[in-house]
């Protein structure tokens, strides 16, 4: 099997596992899912946040997802409790549907790495 045909069936089982837990069986997208890991890297799971605060959730989610790679680093814990990030290397210039491929292999790795899916 190819890397791109695992990453497609490890993406596939990952959004059906999500979805079931996190939206009744609606099938989450990507941006609902950056959302979420933003949410489990904050560990505030039982708030509600307003607009820009999502945001930030998704920014969170992004730095998190994208450190293995070298592009963020965790830089330290405010006094919220929201973590910090700095840009360790610029992001490349990708076309949307390669972005979209680099953020679901880093999601899929972040669960994999979790043993959420195997």
């Amino acid at each position: 099997m190819s890397r791109d045909e695992k990453l497609k069936e490890r993406w596939d089982i990952l959004v059906q596992k999500l979805s079931a837990q996190f939206a009744d069986g609606d099938e989450l997208d990507l941006d609902a899912i950056i959302y979420l890991i933003g949410v489990q890297e904050l560990g505030q799971v039982h708030r509600r946040f307003k607009k820009d605060e999502k945001l930030d959730l998704m920014h969170i989610a992004i730095c998190r997802l994208l450190e293995p790679y070298g592009y963020y680093e965790f830089d330290y814990f405010d006094e919220q409790g929201w973590p910090h990030y700095i840009v360790k290397e610029q992001l490349p210039s990708l076309k949307a549907g390669e972005q979209s491929v680099l953020m679901k292999e880093a999601i899929v790795s972040y669960f994999l790495t979790s043993e959420y899916i195997f």
